[in-house]
């Protein structure tokens, strides 16, 4: 029997090997089948409890006791040890929790233990049912009087006590899963993340909608698109870069108050904080502007950090504690450059110096560079190494924002924040742009971008334009990637938050 604690992983000649050991023993227990069904194992097992649930149940169990209770469950190996009389295996469940099963001579019988020591390898699943006990080491047992293999593994898992590298986690997720507590917590993390941002939108009487993630027109966002092709429709289709677009035309139809929680995909490079697909939130509130958006989305984080770790303060994965409470600050892009470039940037300053000032700083120049654009870079480069809190950036330059409103008293500015925790960008806020004459002419100015070039920049749509001009209310909105929101409660890198990441 294999032990997991073998200090070195088996080479792929062991791998290989182990494999035709384990395959034959799956031909043994095909030959040994007495019912009528085929196959090697199983379809269904008389299971009365679940390992966790009699973790809970028999917490206080004190070491030797006997509790006369008879439970049948089933999980898999991951230890076992083979005395003479006596095995022992650890039972882990899905959520990591574990049970020894005790196989002794004396309630199986000879027969039955001999088929536990040549047919049970580490990573089967199996089906055990008898006394819940606790071991003279205090250990939660059950005193199997009956067992079955209820599925082989017919590879070994990997070292349990090594830890996996980064390329093998998120190459092999499954793995992962078994071995890694982390990788669970994460799993967990995120659905209650995801639970809790629908609990605060439904206390503020939003509605969760849908819309296609395959479209005609790619829009809401300035990024390059996938491109995929219709057989049915005989056209080309974009993957969706952003839901905006449609759940604009959801308030236009009178649904105030609505928030999608789905998927993105943008053709653009891969890093720690970027993947190709993700998964976003986007959510419009009727009535609103920016400033109430960035409260709500202020709430929802707040909200997500309690619902994972009971408090606004959460413990990354390196053990740093990061403070998400209180009202987080607001500063203004240009005077928070200016006072960091120790020089006054306007929406009104020539592109030139602009140009200057980044060829000064070794800023480099973003292509089809234009002067918002250079602004932002600029930004970036001064003010955003220093932001430590969570810290909503106000009022972005208008030619980089085509979908925003313009300020209501700033010139050259429009109302849109950036949200940076942990260093990174992880939600954009607006007050919306709902003037459709406005709204074409930003359009065509990214029009003409995108004839010079430039892969990010929007096409015009005249399908949202035919829907503002039946007229939308003032409204606020944001969006918030999922994946970055759990990177910044956890202090994970984005593929070990993305449960399968897209990987070459």
């Amino acid at each position: 029997m294999t032990d997991a604690t073998a200090p070195d992983e088996p080479t792929e000649e062991e791998v290989f090997e182990q494999k035709a050991v384990r395959l034959a023993k799956r031909e043994r227990l095909i030959a040994e089948r007495t019912d009528a069904a085929g196959g090697a194992y199983p379809v269904s097992l008389p299971i009365t409890d679940t390992i966790p649930a009699l973790r809970d149940r028999f917490a206080d169990l004190e070491a030797g006791a006997e509790t006369g209770v008879t439970a049948a469950v089933a999980g898999r190996i991951v230890f076992s040890r083979n005395t003479g009389k006596l095995c022992f295996a650890s039972l882990q469940a899905g959520d990591g929790s574990r049970i020894q099963a005790m196989v002794s001579l004396a309630a199986v019988g000879d027969e039955s233990l001999q088929a536990w020591k040549e047919l049970v390898d580490l990573g089967d699943h199996v089906f055990v049912s008898g006394e819940v006990i606790s071991s003279r080491r205090g250990e939660l047992s059950i005193m199997v009087s009956q067992w079955r293999i209820a599925s082989k593994a017919v590879l070994p898992l990997p070292n349990l006590h090594s830890e996996l590298s980064e390329e093998s986690r998120v190459r092999s997720r499954f793995l992962d899963l078994i071995v890694r507590d982390r990788a669970r917590d994460t799993v967990l993390a995120r659905a209650k993340v995801n639970a809790s941002l629908r609990q605060t939108f439904a206390s503020h009487d939003f509605i969760e909608v849908e819309t296609p993630m395959l479209q005609v027109q790619h829009g809401g966002a300035s990024a390059r698109p996938f491109i995929t092709h219709s057989n049915a429709f005989d056209t080309d289709l974009y993957l969706r870069i952003a839901p905006e677009l449609f759940l604009k035309r959801a308030v236009v139809g009178g649904i105030d108050r609505v928030f999608e929680i789905n998927r993105n995909f943008r053709n653009e490079g891969a890093d720690s904080t970027h993947s190709p697909e993700f998964a976003m939130l986007e959510a419009y509130q009727a009535y609103s502007d920016y400033n109430g958006i960035a409260d709500l989305t202020q709430e929802l984080i707040q909200n997500a950090a309690v619902a994972i770790s009971g408090s606004t303060t959460v413990i990354w994965a390196d053990g740093t504690e990061y403070d998400l409470g209180g009202r987080w600050d607001r500063l203004s892009m240009y005077e928070s450059l200016s006072e960091a470039a120790g020089r006054s940037i306007t929406p009104e300053t020539p592109f030139e110096d602009l140009v200057s000032l980044a060829e000064a700083e070794g800023v480099d120049l973003p292509p089809h560079a234009i002067h918002g654009k250079l602004v932002e870079e600029l930004w970036e480069h001064f003010v955003k190494p220093g932001l430590v809190r969570p810290t909503f950036v106000m009022d972005f330059p208008v030619d980089t924002s085509p979908l925003v409103r313009e300020h209501r008293s700033i010139a050259g500015v429009v109302e849109k924040w950036d949200l940076y925790v942990r260093g990174f960008e992880l939600a954009t806020g607006y007050s919306e742009l709902i003037d459709p004459v406005i709204q074409r002419e930003r359009f065509v100015e990214q029009a003409k971008l995108a004839a010079k070039g430039d892969l990010e920049a929007m096409r015009i749509d005249e399908e949202f334009l035919r829907a503002l001009e039946h007229g939308m209310p003032p409204t606020g909105g944001m969006g918030m990637g999922i994946d970055r929101l759990l990177m910044a409660v956890t202090g994970l890198g984005i593929r070990e938050t993305i449960l399968f990441p897209l990987v070459k």
